[in-house]
């Protein structure tokens, strides 16, 4: 293990990194709430204890050196990974912070988060909640393994042992054709029956090209294009360009636009969809609200049901 001298601390490099962003002592002094001797000094200090120079002088100023734009990377890197080490070591301990990060796929925004994040809010006022989107799982759950996120919003797997997983709601899979498409009159599809159908991918998660020909190796459609976002290509099947395989959870949103065909029986690949955290955090007041808040979610949702 390489050890740093002691007198390397935290408060050296945020000097560091404040005089390089402000570029005057003044103006850095005010920043951290300090004097412009005392950062004076701090500067001094640490180049001392890198033993290399990290500023020129010019007259009175300090010109930062290439040395001291790179130990400023650096330590940016340090105190936001000791930051995030903090707070979920707070998170940990069962002391919340007053901002939610909240992972979520695309395809969820349009009806699940706002739901979700408006309930969150009435339950929670002093916490803000900031969303983070993703394309896939396999994009957000390193996101919250690494801390960047506190919760995530996508499907599900019981290899995640780790996380602690509330399903909401089970999604099933179902074939988008523009509403002048043939295919838009029928009551169920075959995908195999229709191979070589013009289809338009997303480029990563269950429902690009390379997963569906692993769920749906019979389809084999014709691929036109492959795009990042589900709203990208929800739009180019309602313009008549192509079909698509999407998730049910979607329908919501484009209904008046485009038809959404179910999928025969037997094709339905279903996914689960939940709310998930790491497990090290279970007793965070801010995700256990969280949790409380979906499920009531899920027991809505399982009312609305009974009564249809």
């Amino acid at each position: 293990m390489v050890r740093l001298g002691e007198d390397i601390s935290s408060r050296k490099l945020e000097v560091l990194v404040a005089y390089l962003e402000h570029r005057t002592l003044s103006a850095a002094a005010d920043a951290l709430n300090t004097s412009a001797v005392s950062v004076h000094r701090a500067l001094h200090s640490l180049e001392d204890s890198v033993r290399c120079s990290l500023f020129r002088h010019e007259g009175r100023v300090l010109v930062p050196t290439e040395a001291a734009h790179t130990l400023a990377g650096v330590a940016q890197d340090v105190l936001g990974r000791l930051e995030r080490g903090i707070e979920a070591t707070r998170a940990a301990a069962g002391y919340s912070s007053d901002r939610l990060k909240i992972g979520s796929l695309y395809s969820l925004t349009s009806h699940l988060l706002p739901e979700l994040i408006k309930a969150m809010n009435q339950r929670r006022p002093n916490v803000q909640c900031e969303l983070v989107l993703g394309k896939s799982r396999n994009e957000l759950l390193p996101r919250l393994r690494q801390g960047l996120v506190d919760s995530v919003f996508a499907e599900i797997s019981p290899a995640d042992t780790d996380l602690v997983c509330l399903p909401l709601f089970e999604d099933e899979p179902c074939f988008a054709a523009p509403l002048s498409s043939p295919l838009a009159a029928l009551d169920a599809i075959t995908l195999a029956d229709h191979a070589g159908e013009k289809t338009v991918t997303l480029a990563e998660g269950p429902f690009s090209a390379e997963r569906l020909a692993e769920r749906f190796p019979d389809f084999r459609p014709t691929v036109v294009m492959e795009v990042q976002d589900i709203f990208t290509q929800m739009n180019l099947v309602a313009s008549g360009m192509a079909c698509a395989v999407v998730p049910g959870r979607i329908r919501a949103m484009y209904q008046h636009l485009v038809r959404f065909v179910p999928l025969a029986e037997g094709q339905g690949a279903r996914q689960t969809i939940g709310l998930c955290f790491m497990k090290a955090r279970e007793r965070d007041p801010n995700l256990l609200a969280l949790s409380s808040v979906a499920r009531l979610f899920v027991r809505g949702r399982e009312r609305d049901a009974a009564r249809a």
